[in-house]
């Protein structure tokens, strides 16, 4: 019965099933980023392996370490293995990671399942928003990219909903063992329904596979790489410090540090310091559902907004919300204004950084942009490892209430150097058009 559908009718239904399946491996990578915060109070609680405030914090940057790695190294592994290949791999690492993190008896068992699922998450999405975009429709990237970085957020909403439902009466470890299920359900479902990713086959000469593809679904052959390309790689690097380029490098990369230590901290201590601020537990985990249902609002509108005022205007300006918004957190509220400063919060942080990345890939050229994102990214991920480990070290310190007004002056921070970056743009090319709306994500 397919037979007689319609090229483009084929092509739209493999598209989507590409990208349903992407979304349900990143909504997975979203539980498993998430769930250790969600979790975390009642381990403290519980002294779970004897956990303390300042352990916790370590524990936390363990994972955003793994990312780092995971991330720096997922362009080579997967144009060694393949795309479909390094999605199974990711979903499959971080999945039996948490089945160590289940069973772990001690804290550095449980440290090491952390680092463990950081690898398999770094990897996990850059390699997913290749895939997607290689399958996407026409006309279509940016706005399917988007779609699938709500999974992401999705994926917070759960792990706060595990949380409630498991955790209390289950204990903390059953959490964990929920994270295992990717393993039973996306790898296999990947390894059946998935095609392998046309670039990946064309770059490694399989022409007739590719063709026989692209035919049958009807999409776009992507051109081939210039053999060259690996050593272009670090032409495009050294293209970023040419001579006063480095200024607007670096103005990048501590934006993007800024914004990862934002997302990060908050991502890990939200629901342990609104508990500190006195909320119940379930209250406390509610924030995180209502935070990321602030993300997933913000990522579906900010591109829109960018494309019309710039990006690193939108940027600059939802970094500040997000200042305020994070500082009010720390002063307790009715609960429902609560909640609405929660969910405001999550809109204009979350996109806030993505609007970093559009803010890049406007500005560099075609031959260095896939670099500049991708370090820029990368750079700032070492803010995502000192987040976690930062509200750790306050909460130790008896200091919780400063969580907020530090993480709020990380905001600050990432407002200076991208208002700086997006001036110095501005003044070298009054009429640069509106960056892209969303080209990768935190």
């Amino acid at each position: 019965m397919s037979s007689s559908l319609a090229p483009a009718a084929r092509g739209s239904r493999m598209a989507m099933l590409v990208i349903a399946l992407c979304w349900l491996v990143v909504l997975f990578d979203g539980l498993d980023m998430f769930i250790y915060g969600s979790a975390l109070p009642h381990m403290l609680e519980q002294h779970a392996l004897g956990l303390e405030p300042s352990m916790a914090g370590d524990l936390g940057s363990y994972a955003t370490f793994g990312m780092l790695v995971g991330a720096l190294s997922s362009g080579t592994l997967t144009d060694l293995i393949g795309r479909k290949k390094m999605i199974m791999s990711c979903t499959a690492l971080f999945s039996l990671a948490s089945a160590l993190c289940a069973a772990a008896s001690t804290v550095t068992v449980f440290g090491l399942g952390r680092t463990l699922a950081g690898l398999g998450l770094g990897g996990l999405l850059p390699t997913a928003i290749t895939m997607v975009s290689d399958y996407a429709p026409r006309a279509r990237g940016a706005f399917v990219i988007g779609t699938l970085m709500t999974a992401h957020h999705a994926g917070g909403i759960l792990s706060a909903y595990v949380a409630l439902w498991i955790v209390e009466p289950l204990g903390w470890r059953a959490a964990f063992w929920v994270c295992v299920v990717p393993l039973v359900i996306a790898v296999p479902l990947v390894a059946r329904y998935m095609p392998e990713s046309l670039s990946f086959l064309v770059a490694k000469g399989r022409t007739t596979e590719a063709h026989d593809l692209a035919a049958r679904y009807d999409v776009e052959i992507p051109a081939a790489k210039d053999p060259q390309a690996a050593g272009d790689r670090w032409y495009a690097l050294a293209q970023l410090f040419r001579g006063r380029e480095w200024i607007q490098t670096l103005m990048f990369w501590l934006a993007s540090f800024g914004g990862l230590l934002l997302v990060y901290g908050v991502a890990t201590w939200l629901p342990t310091m609104m508990r500190n601020e006195g909320y119940e537990l379930g209250s406390s985990l509610n924030f995180v559902v209502v935070f990321n249902l602030g993300g997933i609002v913000g990522m579906l509108v900010a591109g829109r907004c960018a494309d019309r005022f710039g990006a690193a205007r939108i940027s600059a300006i939802w970094f500040v919300l997000t200042a305020v918004g994070v500082y009010l957190l720390s002063v307790h509220m009715p609960l429902g204004l609560t909640f609405t400063v929660v969910f405001v919060t999550g809109l204009f942080l979350n996109s806030a950084q993505t609007m970093i990345y559009a803010t890049v890939a406007g500005y560099s050229t075609s031959a260095n942009r896939a670099t500049a994102v991708g370090w820029t990214s990368g750079m700032g991920r070492f803010g995502a490892v000192f987040g976690p480990w930062l509200g750790g070290q306050l909460l130790a310190n008896g200091a919780a209430d400063w969580g907020f007004t530090a993480f709020a002056l990380s905001a600050v921070f990432s407002t200076v150097f991208i208002t700086l970056a997006g001036l110095r743009m501005s003044r070298r090319n009054p009429e640069q058009p509106a960056a892209r709306s969303v080209t990768a994500t935190a």
